[in-house]
């Protein structure tokens, strides 16, 4: 009775490390995704829906990664690239439309303010954080727009976390002090 060995096998169980064949891709999405994932989120408005755009977007500079001559130029490529898969998607969106002989009126949404009244809060809220000292306006944009942490704002700006600590909490006083925004608010 004769037994039958298999040498290719022990070959093909090794595990072989996987590279990428283009290292340069892998380094420029780990560098600049948040940037791209901030613009994703500014085309969808929708934290889930922006990440699948940026993915499908990256995709396809993946794919033509090749191609493309100057690599000092991809910020605007993938922008492009989530521009038009975004348009896309948005003219294959399926709308369901029927006939009816009375519109429907949505229902108030409990605690949901005028979308009108929303926007003015927004432009008293900026026309309060411009009248701001300088130093505290970057400190609360810094912290509160861009979501960076008071350790990173401190950082950025060159000051230490305690400053930046107290910079902004004077700020958040006068902001609440502010008789514009008081009147703005409900």
């Amino acid at each position: 009775m004769t037994t039958l060995v298999c040498t290719s096998a022990s070959k093909a169980a090794a595990p072989t490390a996987q590279t990428l064949p283009y290292p340069s891709f892998s380094s420029y999405v780990r560098a600049r995704q948040p940037v791209l994932l901030r613009t994703a989120r500014s085309l969808t408005g929708n934290p889930s829906d922006a990440e699948d755009l940026l993915q499908t977007a990256l995709a396809k500079t993946y794919v033509a990664w090749e191609r493309i001559e100057d690599h000092r130029a991809l910020d605007g490529y993938v922008r492009r690239a989530l521009l038009n898969t975004r348009t896309s998607q948005w003219r294959k969106r399926k709308v369901d439309e029927f006939a009816c002989e009375e519109l429907p009126e949505p229902d108030p949404v409990p605690g949901g303010d005028d979308p009108a009244e929303q926007q003015a809060l927004r432009d008293a809220m900026w026309r309060a954080i411009m009248r701001l000292p300088a130093r505290q306006r970057a400190m609360v944009v810094l912290r509160y727009y861009e979501d960076l942490s008071e350790a990173q704002t401190a950082e950025v700006l060159g000051v230490s976390v305690g400053t930046v600590k107290s910079a902004v909490s004077r700020a958040l006083g006068k902001l609440r002090e502010d008789a514009e925004l008081g009147l703005a608010r409900p």
